[in-house]
């Protein structure tokens, strides 16, 4: 390990969840020696979108729910790049739902690592898209009337090749799940746990221990019914790990002009060359 990131005073709450993210991916990065100025991280708006403000790489902020687009647009333009999207649990599978199925279905090479806390933690904990059923908050006082959403079967539906669960209270287990998703050639999915300590006072880091258990070493991750019947695991346990990873055909490698040419935003580009095409309209 020769590179190693500079880490920036956070502003989230004592004994968050994203403490150990954030040291969990300064880890991953430096065990795959990837330097900093060849790392970026893209987020949307929420308290796991302020990653980019805490640790020593290059980041975009986009706008809340709209994390992935740019972060496509990054790798498209320069292939070299490590490209890492963060984002909450509202601003990927509610805002951001659309951009969300699309960009599995792109499969651009890039890493997905959803802060998922079941809150809206920024906003002083209204119901999420993953708040469970009847589970009062201080927007529904009277408990969340909509049912949640299962966000790796909803990967698995629409053909994401990696997706995994991780919890922000195992470190290492985290960073092992990072560095696979970063290294996957194409679009990875990984859901972390994450405790969100003064809105939600259900899903605690003890509730999280308590209901998850970790596949098995035997585990095949390549058999898409049975990663399915895993993604809907809840009640009698939730699981931790890698879910499925299959290789997959991605939307960089469909171009000829990007797989095997210089990265986009190393060309030449001379605004007159236009002037060709443009005569074809006259």
């Amino acid at each position: 390990m020769t590179c190693e990131y500079k880490l920036y005073n956070p502003t989230w709450c004592p004994g968050c969840g994203n403490y150990m993210i954030r040291d969990a991916l300064k880890q991953a990065l430096e065990e795959l020696d990837i330097e900093p100025h060849n790392a970026v991280i893209v987020t949307g708006i929420g308290q796991a979108a302020k990653m980019p403000h805490y640790i020593g790489a290059n980041g975009f902020n986009g706008l809340h729910g709209r994390a992935l687009p740019p972060g496509i647009g990054v790798k498209l333009a320069n292939k070299e790049l490590t490209v890492i999207v963060e984002s909450g649990d509202g601003d990927t599978y509610g805002e951001g739902g659309n951009h969300f199925i699309h960009a599995i279905r792109r499969n651009v090479n890039i890493a997905h690592f959803v802060h998922d806390n079941q809150i809206y933690g920024l906003t002083k904990g209204q119901g999420s898209p993953t708040t469970a059923r009847g589970q009062k908050t201080t927007l529904q006082f009277d408990g969340v009337k909509l049912e949640p959403v299962k966000p790796l079967a909803l990967s698995l539906t629409m053909g994401a090749g990696f997706v995994a669960r991780g919890f922000s209270g195992d470190k290492a287990h985290l960073v092992n799940l990072m560095k696979e998703a970063i290294t996957y050639n194409g679009y990875a999915h990984l859901d972390i746990f994450q405790p969100c300590v003064v809105w939600n006072k259900i899903n605690t880091f003890r509730w999280y221990k308590d209901h998850t258990y970790y596949l098995p070493d035997y585990y095949d991750y390549t058999d898409y019914e049975n990663a399915y019947k895993k993604a809907l695991e809840w009640d009698d346990g939730i699981p931790l790990g890698i879910l499925y990873k299959v290789e997959k055909d991605t939307y960089d490698d469909s171009f000829d002009f990007i797989k095997n040419g210089e990265p986009l935003v190393d060309a030449e580009l001379n605004p007159m060359d236009a002037e060709k095409y443009m005569k074809e309209f006259y």
